[in-house]
């Protein structure tokens, strides 16, 4: 059974915030476009939505959500919208996403209104049974008509590690690995996991030497890779060797300490369980494994009887 997760939405979601020069090579593969990796690249303001979602229980609640990425280049808007199961809600979400766009972009004048709807391409993590090789939405109106707005998707899987290199498409990479997510997870053999890890690693040090990434993006790219292995494994026997492949994150900086105990002792002061602290902490520190987790918690944490 996969795991539903926000931990892929917050990877994801960070990136796009620190690193949005990374997705115009995204852009360009799955549109068809030939943007220069140094074109100006808005990040749209992401209002909330509202989608029903089935509990464990059967029930239905509503829940808020915050479109993933919304961008703009040059004229052309963009929405990215990563998953990590199979929704079936993704293709209304895409639709209101649309009209999101709509209201900030749309041209109207008495008795006309022009809604251009944005491109759109939902990346898909994983694969099952279920998962879409397109999303389609179809319009239709009272005298007839009917229009299909759709797109190809992205599934992951279906990219090869020479691929992602060749077209420089540094945001898939933290997700590559969820594709061993059964053998890392049950503690099986992970040699294939690694080999791959190995070959982003060497590859990724190369294209920063080349000029093609800079150190920052260099640093938090092997961050990104740590959180979802350290997701993964959730603290199995795996992690300290796949984690160690990219390099474990080390915390040395009086501020980042400050961060850590902030976090720790503010967690306590309301109640959390120190499993929950622990969780904060590997959402808060991109690439923070359970283990160094575990220890800024017996370190910083307040001793309970």
């Amino acid at each position: 059974m996969q795991k539903k997760t926000h931990d892929y939405d917050n990877v994801f979601k960070t990136m796009k915030m620190k690193h949005r020069r990374l997705f115009v090579s995204v852009i360009n593969d799955v549109f068809g476009k030939d943007y220069p990796l140094d074109v100006k690249v808005d990040v749209l303001p992401s209002e909330g939505y509202l989608t029903e979602n089935e509990t464990v229980d059967g029930s239905k609640e509503i829940e808020e959500q915050i479109s993933d990425f919304l961008i703009k280049v040059k004229d052309e808007v963009y929405l990215l919208e990563c998953q990590s199961y199979d929704d079936g809600s993704m293709a209304i979400r895409i639709a209101e996403y649309a009209f999101i766009v709509a209201r900030q972009f749309a041209v109207w004048d008495i008795g006309k209104a022009i809604i251009p709807m944005p491109r759109f391409s939902v990346i898909y993590i994983k694969r099952t049974g279920r998962t879409p090789k397109t999303t389609t939405i179809t319009f239709t109106f009272p005298d007839g008509q009917s229009v299909d707005y759709n797109s190809d998707n992205v599934i992951l899987e279906e990219l090869s590690k020479e691929y992602i290199i060749e077209k420089k498409l540094f945001p898939y990479i933290p997700f590559y690995i969820a594709r061993y997510e059964n053998e890392i997870a049950s503690e099986g053999d992970v040699e294939a996991a690694v080999k791959d890890l190995m070959h982003f690693k060497d590859e990724i040090i190369r294209l920063q030497n080349e000029n093609e990434l800079s150190d920052d993006e260099l640093i938090d790219l092997k961050g990104f890779i740590n959180t979802i292995i350290t997701h993964i494994t959730n603290g199995n026997k795996n992690e300290e060797r796949l984690v160690n492949i990219m390099g474990g994150v080390v915390i040395e900086t009086e501020s980042d300490k400050i961060k850590i105990r902030t976090i720790i002792e503010m967690g306590q002061e309301v109640g959390l369980a120190d499993s929950e602290i622990i969780k904060k902490l590997q959402e808060k520190i991109i690439g923070l494994p359970l283990k160094r987790a575990e220890a800024y918690l017996e370190q910083f944490g307040k001793q309970t009887m």
